[in-house]
C-alpha cells in the first residue's frame, strides 16, 4: 500500500458521521479516489466529548477511505464548526515602504490588523483578506506592486476555542495522522458548492449539519460573515423521535425516508409502522403527522438564519440567494421552504467542480469533505500539527503568517 504523501485528504468530523474524502490534484480541480465514512459516536453539537470514541470512528473512516484509493493515509484537512466558532471583520493599516506595495507591507497590514484583543481561551484560525485600499481607492484585491502611501486592508477573522481545536488535533494525532489544517466548516463546503460569479456577485451559504447550523455570506469573491448556531438535524431526529415515541435511531432512519419539511410539499401521504419503546407494539402513523413534527423545528432554524442575515444588514445583499448544503439539507421540500422564509431563490448545494468517483459523492452531506480537499489543493503544505506533538496548537499564528506569506510571495 503506497503512502498518501502526494494525495489530498479531508477529514470532515461531524456530529452525525465522520467521511474522509482522499482526492489527487487535478489542475484546478480533484479527482476523488477514495471515499470512508462512519458514524460518529463522540461529538456533540461539532464539539468533541468523548476521545475514544471520536479517534475510533475516525479510524474506521480512514480504513474504509484507505481502501477504496489503495493507500495510506499519513495527513488530513479538518474540518472545525460548533457554537464556540466566532467571526469578525477588521481593519489594518500601515504606511507604504518605498512608496511601493510589497509583499512585506501586505504582511504588516494582516498583522496590524489581527492585533486586536482576544481571550487567553481563544485562539485565531483564519484570517482571510477581504479587499485592500491604497490612498482612498478602495475595493482593491491584488495591491502588490501598487504606488501609494498608505495601505489599509479589510480582514475577515475566525476564532475558536482553544480547546476544542487541540482536542480534534488530538484525536487525530491519536488516530495516527497529522494534521496539516483546521479549516472552518462552512468555508470547506463553499469551495464545493458555490460558484465564483456567485460569490462575486453575493451569495449565503447555510450548511446544515447534525449538530450545527453554519452561515456564511459571500460578496466581491470574498467571505463577509461567518455564523456557527448549535441547532440542527439532530433535534431534527429528537423531535421526530419525540412525537414518535420511538428510538433514536429509529426516527433517524424514519426522517432520512419519510420526512419532508413541511406536510404541504408531501406528493402523497401514506401508513409508517412505527417501532415502539420498552418492547411495546408497534404503532402506526401517518407520513402527514411525522411531518407535523418536524416544520416548527425546519421553521426555527431557517428563521434564526434569516434574523441573522437581517440583523447584519446582508439579507439584501445577496441577489444570488441562498445555498442549502449538508447532510439535513437533503429533507424533502427543504429548499422550497427556505425560499419562503427567505423570499430569495434557494438550491439545494451538491459537490461540483469534481472528478473521479464523482457519482459516489453526489450528495450534500459530501460537501464539507470534498470541499476540506479542493481547500488542500489549492493551498498545498506540510503538516502543521504532527502526531505527538503537544505543543503544536500554539503553532497556529505562525501558521497563519506563513500561509499569508506563501499566499503574497
Amino acid at each position: 500500500m503506497a503512502r498518501g504523501e502526494d494525495l489530498i485528504v479531508g477529514l470532515d468530523i461531524g456530529t452525525t458521521k465522520i467521511c474522509a474524502i482522499v482526492a489527487e490534484a487535478n489542475g484546478d480541480s480533484v479527482d476523488v479516489i477514495g471515499i470512508g465514512s462512519h458514524p460518529s459516536k463522540g461529538l456533540r453539537k461539532g464539539v468533541v466529548i468523548d476521545i475514544d470514541a471520536t479517534v475510533d470512528s475516525i479510524r474506521k473512516a480512514l480504513d474504509e477511505a484507505e481502501l477504496m484509493a489503495g493507500c495510506e493515509i499519513s495527513s488530513v484537512y479538518v474540518g472545525i464548526a460548533g457554537g464556540h466558532i466566532e467571526a469578525r471583520n477588521e481593519l489594518g493599516m500601515v504606511a507604504i515602504r518605498d512608496r511601493e506595495v510589497r509583499a512585506g507591507d501586505l504582511n504588516r497590514v494582516i498583522e496590524q490588523a489581527q492585533a486586536v484583543a482576544i481571550p487567553a481561551d481563544r485562539e485565531v484560525i483564519h484570517v482571510i483578506p477581504q479587499e485592500y485600499e491604497i490612498d482612498g481607492q478602495d475595493g482593491i484585491k491584488h495591491p502588490i506592486g501598487m504606488h501609494g502611501v498608505r495601505l489599509i486592508a479589510r480582514v475577515h477573522i475566525v476564532t475558536a476555542a482553544v480547546t476544542s481545536a487541540q482536542n480534534l488535533i488530538r484525536c487525530c494525532n491519536r488516530a495516527g495522522i497529522n494534521v496539516i489544517d483546521i479549516v472552518l466548516e462552512p468555508l470547506a463546503s463553499g469551495e464545493a458548492v458555490l460558484a465564483q460569479d456567485e460569490k462575486d456577485l453575493g451569495i449565503a451559504l447555510i450548511d446544515l449539519g447534525g449538530g450545527t447550523t453554519d452561515l456564511s455570506v459571500f460578496i466581491d469573491g470574498s467571505v463577509k460573515h461567518s455564523r456557527v448556531r448549535s441547532l440542527g438535524g439532530n433535534h431534527l431526529t429528537n423531535d421526530a423521535a419525540v412525537g414518535l415515541r420511538t428510538p433514536f435511531e429509529q426516527a433517524e432512519k424514519i426522517k432520512r425516508r419519510y420526512a419532508c419539511a413541511s406536510p404541504r410539499f408531501l406528493t402523497h401521504d401514506e401508513i409508517l409502522l412505527v417501532p415502539s419503546v420498552g418492547g411495546r407494539a408497534p404503532r402506526e402513523v401517518s407520513r402527514k403527522q411525522l411531518c407535523e413534527f418536524l416544520e416548527p423545528r425546519v421553521e426555527e432554524i431557517l428563521t434564526l438564519v434569516r434574523e441573522e442575515l437581517v440583523q447584519t444588514g446582508f439579507l439584501s445583499k445577496i441577489p444570488c440567494g441562498i445555498v442549502v448544503t449538508g447532510g439535513s439539507s437533503a429533507l424533502q421540500g427543504l429548499p422550497e421552504y427556505a425560499e419562503e422564509v427567505f423570499e430569495l431563490p434557494v438550491r439545494r448545494g451538491l459537490p461540483r467542480g469534481i472528478g473521479g468517483l464523482v457519482d459516489r459523492v453526489q450528495g450534500p452531506e459530501f460537501a464539507t469533505g470534498v470541499g476540506l480537499a479542493l481547500y488542500g489543493s489549492k493551498r498545498w503544505a506540510r503538516p502543521r500539527f504532527r502526531v505527538y506533538d503537544g505543543s503544536s496548537f500554539r503553532k497556529i499564528r505562525d501558521r497563519m503568517r506563513e500561509w499569508f506569506s506563501g499566499e503574497v510571495g
